[in-house]
């Protein structure tokens, strides 16, 4: 089966991260920020890693790129809670070449929140412009 779906991954589903397990694809060489700014915090008592959909605010967000499957894109929508209303949203976005030609763009899925979603009472931290090892210390699964 080919991959041919490209995610961005920002938080849980990093290499060397939480979730990283459900990540079953291929990773693209070196790292990647979205074109466009968008603010990232880390949500709630779980402390999980929320990008919201709502570009031009917040900065622009590093993370890694996957080619995966069908099979798989379909176990991070699962992870994700992709047809629960208060779950993440896969949608497009751009991204480019965190070095190099950042003029070499790519269209890619990410997981977003909706904006409606954000409650300002719910952050602990951010906005950020990328997820570390400390903070996904900081996270405890569902």
């Amino acid at each position: 089966m080919p991959n041919d779906n490209l995610v961005f991954v920002f938080g849980t589903l990093k290499e060397g991260f939480p979730n990283f397990a459900t990540n079953r694809g291929t990773r693209r060489a070196g790292e990647f920020v979205t074109v466009e700014r968008y603010p990232l915090y880390l949500i709630g008592d779980r402390m999980s890693p929320w990008m919201i959909a709502h570009p031009g605010e917040g900065m622009q967000v590093r993370g890694q790129v996957f080619a995966v499957t069908d099979t798989a894109l379909a176990a991070m929508d699962a992870l994700e809670r992709i047809h629960e209303p208060d779950g993440y949203r896969r949608l497009p976005i751009s991204v480019a070449p965190a070095t190099g030609d950042t003029r070499d763009t790519s269209t890619v899925f990410a997981y977003l929140k909706p904006l409606e979603q954000l409650d300002a009472g719910m952050i602990r931290k951010g906005p950020l412009s990328t997820y570390e090892l400390a903070d996904a210390r900081l996270y405890r699964p569902r």
